[in-house]
């Protein structure tokens, strides 16, 4: 390519001299510039720039949706509060014998000797340790509820740093798109001078007019997507943790890490919090059975009351208990055994997720590693270069106007497709990091 350019350098140089002795056209300098680099951002100057890392902490500390789940840590720990809480005692007391059809013989003297008085306590004595079992239960369950919102934050993040790569991207491509609006502006200009020499018609000029409309579209479609961009980040961030007037700062660049799938798949094993969740889950099935089986327990209450009647003072103790021949909870048992089954079928369902989205997020990676690899080998210096040689030729006469917009369609093109490939790659690391369940890799 470079030596394509370099022969039709050679040719044009004579024909540009004929032209400017000729004074046919007045002499215009060309002033193209070199796309933007990928990681070139168009930033808002003044905003508060926020990066990645302090964007993910701002909405671990302030999203509303990741708030809301925390409440359900507290909700089950006072769950453990009422499991361990003991049997209220009952207070009992009842007078009998009152006259109360008959009330001319109510009396001092009749109270005394005629009528009854009881005051008793009756208290139930649960069996089978129904309350350490429903301490421990509520433990398991609130165990499980803190690994399911630590896999609320795990999908937040991912979340928070997908929506920031897409925030760079929308500001890359408005910095491209800007930069190309610019030099094309000075295409358009070129044009019109040529014109007015009467070196192309009005119908050249024209297309070159109307194809400046595509770039001004690309311009505002840009802008739209930056905006959006912000605010869907911010109401990831909590909408009222920072103002609307905020950028991103970061190196919008392709990152690499070290590391084999074994290795990735070994440590997801160890830190997806879903899959903790998915085991104590079976911890706190197991927990339930065993509270089942308490219950399968008969309680036994016991009662002393104390009852005056005449001149007899006496206490007396009661006790009862249910007798286990029809219900024995056999139902409950029977389900929480299931459960546990249930729970344990779910925890394997959770390990080969765990293992399928590493695998399928490393691969991700590597194909999104090699795409881009395949840009920056020489295909986005090639695309520059074929625009810059059939820019140079078309501006002295030696291409047509057709083949320098083709030419400027595809740089644009390769250069939109650039970021968009570093933006996919970006993205898979984000997604290998979720799948993992740490944003420190190997």
């Amino acid at each position: 390519m470079r030596l394509l350019g370099l022969c039709v350098l050679f040719l044009l140089v004579p024909m540009s001299l004929f032209e400017a002795a000729g004074a046919q056209s007045p002499p215009v300098q060309s002033q193209s510039t070199a796309p933007p680099q990928a990681s070139t951002l168009a930033q808002k100057p003044g905003a508060a720039m926020v990066s990645l890392d302090d964007a993910i902490q701002m909405a671990l500390q302030h999203n509303h949706s990741l708030q809301a789940a925390r409440t359900t840590i507290q909700q089950n720990e006072a769950e453990e509060t009422t499991a361990n809480l003991r049997p209220n005692p009952v207070l009992l007391g009842d007078s009998q014998f009152f006259p109360i059809f008959q009330p001319s013989q109510f009396s001092a003297d009749y109270i005394d000797n005629t009528a009854q008085f009881d005051l008793g306590v009756s208290y139930l004595f649960e069996r089978g340790k129904k309350r350490q079992h429903r301490l421990l239960a509520a433990r398991d369950q609130t165990a499980v509820t803190r690994s399911q919102v630590a896999d609320n934050e795990r999908s937040l993040t991912f979340n928070v740093a997908s929506q920031f790569i897409n925030v760079e991207l929308a500001e890359s491509t408005l910095e491209l798109a800007t930069q190309d609006l610019k030099s094309f502006q000075n295409t358009v200009d070129i044009g019109e001078a040529r014109y007015k020499a009467g070196d192309i018609g009005e119908n050249d000029l024209l297309k070159i007019k109307l194809q400046k409309l595509q770039f001004e579209t690309d311009v505002s479609a840009a802008q739209l997507a930056r905006v959006e961009g912000l605010s869907d980040l911010r109401q990831l961030l909590g909408y009222e943790s920072i103002g609307p007037d905020y950028d991103v700062a970061g190196a919008f660049d392709s990152q690499s890490v070290p590391g084999n799938l074994e290795d990735f798949q070994s440590k997801a094993l160890l830190t997806r919090p879903d899959l903790q969740a998915a085991r104590l889950a079976v911890t706190a099935a197991d927990s339930q059975r065993e509270l089942q089986k308490a219950i399968g327990k008969k309680d036994v209450t016991g009662q002393i009351s104390y009852t005056h009647l005449g001149d007899t003072n006496d206490v007396s103790l009661f006790g009862q208990i249910q007798m286990p021949i029809f219900d024995r909870n056999q139902g409950e048992i029977a389900r929480a055994g299931f459960a546990i089954t249930q729970a344990q079928e779910q925890e394997k369902l959770a390990n080969g997720q765990v293992l399928t989205d590493v695998r399928d997020a490393f691969e991700s990676l590597r194909s999104n590693d090699q795409i881009v690899g395949l840009y920056r080998s020489g295909y986005l210096n090639e695309a520059q270069e074929s625009l810059e040689i059939s820019e140079f030729a078309y501006k002295h006469g030696a291409a047509s106007l057709l083949d320098f917009l083709d030419a400027e369609r595809s740089a644009r093109t390769i250069q939109l497709s650039y970021r968009q490939a570093l933006a996919a790659q970006l993205l898979a690391l984000e997604q290998l990091r979720e799948a993992v369940g740490t944003r420190s890799l190997p």
